[in-house]
């Protein structure tokens, strides 16, 4: 097992005892929640918890179906106890984050906006003294407006680029959108940022998570957790 994978297993292990009395719960996209599911399943199983979750995208839908959890559609519920996520980048001052590299950033931010608390699962790699330093900001946007929206936020002083797939297709979410990936740099204000792009017709969704997380499970070379809380 790399360093990178043992980190993220203990930071994950350490992230679950956030469950306690929660019975409803966010599930976030991408490799390190597939590893968090395995280790949720266990757990479940041990102490015989009951629990709903729900799931950010197909992929990790089909992740919880596989380790014979159940999951729940967000339709059918009144509120979220908790949401578990990873992220692309972790201003740790802020804990605002940068997501949207497994292209379910919009299903994750309406799940860990709704919840009543978001926990966050990175190993040091994610850390950053300021979002945007060697990491593009994700944003979904319906196809029809694509190449405006675009040149919108190369206004905004970003470099924007349309994710594709091996084959060369756009990436298409699971809201039939495509990716775009913006390079803006050190971002100076997020929050500003956010608000801009956000105001740009046919753009549905960013990648900046501002003011969401409430406390950051950071899994470190030496084997050992740093924790992070919201200020």
């Amino acid at each position: 097992m790399s360093w990178v994978d043992a980190a993220k297993h203990v930071a994950i292990l350490r992230a679950l005892e956030e469950i306690r009395d929660a019975q409803v719960i966010g599930i976030g996209s991408g490799t390190t929640l597939e590893l968090l599911v395995g280790e949720l399943a266990k757990k479940v199983k041990g102490r015989g918890l009951k629990l709903k979750l729900v799931a950010t995208s197909s992929q990790i839908e089909s992740a919880i179906i596989r380790a014979g959890l159940t999951t729940v559609n967000p339709d059918d519920l009144s509120e979220i106890d908790l949401a578990l996520d990873g992220a692309d980048q972790v201003e740790s001052e802020t804990l605002n984050l940068i997501k949207g590299g497994g292209a379910a950033l919009t299903r994750e931010k309406i799940v860990d906006a709704a919840a009543k608390k978001l926990v966050v699962v990175v190993d040091e790699r994610k850390l950053t003294q300021t979002l945007g330093s060697g990491q593009v900001v994700p944003v979904e946007v319906i196809p029809f407006a694509h190449r405006l929206v675009m040149s919108r936020l190369a206004e905004l002083g970003g470099k924007p680029r349309l994710r594709c797939g091996k084959d060369s297709a756009p990436t298409s979410t699971d809201n039939g959108n495509f990716v775009v990936d913006v390079d803006f740099g050190p971002i100076k204000d997020a929050l500003v940022l956010d608000r801009q792009m956000r105001s740009i017709p046919g753009l549905l969704e960013t990648g900046l998570f501002i003011g969401l997380t409430d406390r950051v499970y950071v899994g470190l070379r030496d084997g050992t957790v740093q924790v992070l809380q919201a200020k």
